[in-house]
This record gives structure tokens, C-alpha cells and sequence, in this order.
């Protein structure tokens, strides 16, 4: 089983999700380290950030909420950054900070 590397932000972003949202992401990175091929509407792949990252899509009463996961390191899956969604596409401002996010967690593989 592979491991599963959070950036510390997105582990404080995923804590502060509803309990029902935190047990349905725990389900998917453990289905991922074990090998699993998430596809919609769970998962859906994101190249605009890098190839090889996706978004994992929970939806539940209080809103909309996304972790993104990136499956292409050696290391394991690395999720670099979780969010409420508030709008119809994901701002940029999240886009942009997860590429940071992925960067600042590759680098730190090397």
C-alpha cells in the first residue's frame, strides 16, 4: 500500500470539514493507496496544475468541498490542497496555490 503525504495546510483545511466530508475523503485516499482508479463523479483529473494531479469531489449539505491529489510521485499520494468550494469553477487563487503547494511537497522529496 502506498503512503499518503499531506501538506500540512491541507491536513488544517481537512480537519475543519464536517465529519460526514472527512470520512468520505478518508475513504478515497485509502482507496487510492491501495490502487484504486477514482473516476467521476468522484474524481476528476486536473492537468492544469500538473499531470498526474486530480480533485477529489465531496459534496454534502453544508456545501461543496475538494482535496487535490497528486498520484505520480514515488513516495505515495500526495494531497497538497483541500477547499470549500464556493463557486461554479475552482477559483484561481486555489489552482495557483496548489501548484505551490505540489512544488513546495516535491521538493521536499528530493
Amino acid at each position: 500500500m502506498r503512503a499518503a503525504i499531506f501538506h500540512p495546510a491541507a491536513r488544517e483545511a481537512i480537519r475543519s470539514f464536517p465529519e460526514s466530508v472527512r470520512r468520505e475523503l478518508g475513504k478515497a485516499i485509502f482507496d487510492l493507496q491501495r490502487g484504486a482508479a477514482l473516476g467521476m463523479p468522484l474524481s476528476r483529473p486536473m492537468p492544469s496544475i500538473a499531470s498526474g494531479a486530480a480533485e477529489l469531489r465531496i459534496r454534502d449539505r453544508s456545501g461543496i468541498y475538494r482535496a487535490l491529489y497528486y498520484t505520480s510521485s514515488p513516495q505515495g499520494i500526495l494531497v497538497f490542497h483541500a477547499f470549500m468550494k464556493k463557486t461554479r469553477t475552482a477559483p484561481k487563487q486555489d489552482l495557483d496555490l496548489g501548484k505551490k503547494r505540489l512544488k513546495e511537497l516535491l521538493y521536499e522529496e528530493v
